[in-house]
């Protein structure tokens, strides 16, 4: 099996339920598994550290998740039309992989939720593919041949998945962004079978 990495960060937990449709459409493809990964908060005091391990969810990420993957879906709520600061953090620190070219050449899309329709959706998507882009990384996005892209009155952009969360951060995502996750994983996991020999090499044994 070939690991794709489903690193996300969520607050109120829908970035979160989409990365869990998008490692379902990873799976569908034959010899490929979904890591789900997420990130700590970060705090305003410097001293303050998260544990090790979270009480409940995905593991935390680390580098090695990253140097071992053979597709990265990436995704965060939308802070202000940006990526939030916890994984912007993590990204930061990610200098060794771009040094050693690591990511050079992977697949890799990203996925995103906000409270309202127009709440920067597109804009963080587009922030998340700016350092993918600098490691070297084949962006992927939705194409239209997806119907659910055409009919939806939510979330979905063709840049990547997105869910429109409400207010309270409690709308559920709609059949359209789950079968849009869905799809998005499924054609990321495609394209690492195509684009990494080795994974297209072990896909065929």
């Amino acid at each position: 099996m070939s690991d794709i990495l489903v690193l996300f960060y969520s607050r109120h937990g829908a970035t979160s339920e989409m990365a869990q449709y998008i490692a379902r459409g990873i799976e569908e493809v034959d010899g490929m598994h979904a890591r789900l990964r997420t990130v700590p908060e970060i705090s305003t005091v410097c001293e303050s550290t998260e544990d090790s391990i979270p009480d409940t969810g995905a593991p935390y990420v680390s580098v090695d998740d990253l140097n071992e993957c053979t597709g990265l879906a990436l995704g965060s709520p939308t802070r202000f039309g940006n990526m939030a600061a916890s994984m912007k953090y993590f990204i930061d620190n990610t200098s060794s992989l771009w040094l050693s070219g690591n990511l050079s050449g992977k697949p890799a899309t990203v996925f995103t939720s906000s409270s309202s329709l127009h709440g920067g959706q597109e804009t963080t998507l587009l922030s998340m593919m700016l350092p993918l882009m600098h490691h070297g990384m084949v962006i992927l996005g939705l194409p239209y041949t997806n119907s659910e892209l055409l009919n939806t009155t939510s979330g979905g952009t063709p840049y990547g998945c997105s869910h429109v969360a409400g207010n309270d951060s409690k709308q559920p995502l709609t059949d359209e962004e789950k079968a849009l996750c869905k799809h998005q994983g499924k054609r990321l996991a495609t394209a690492a079978r195509l684009l990494c020999p080795d994974v297209k090499q072990r896909a065929l044994r």
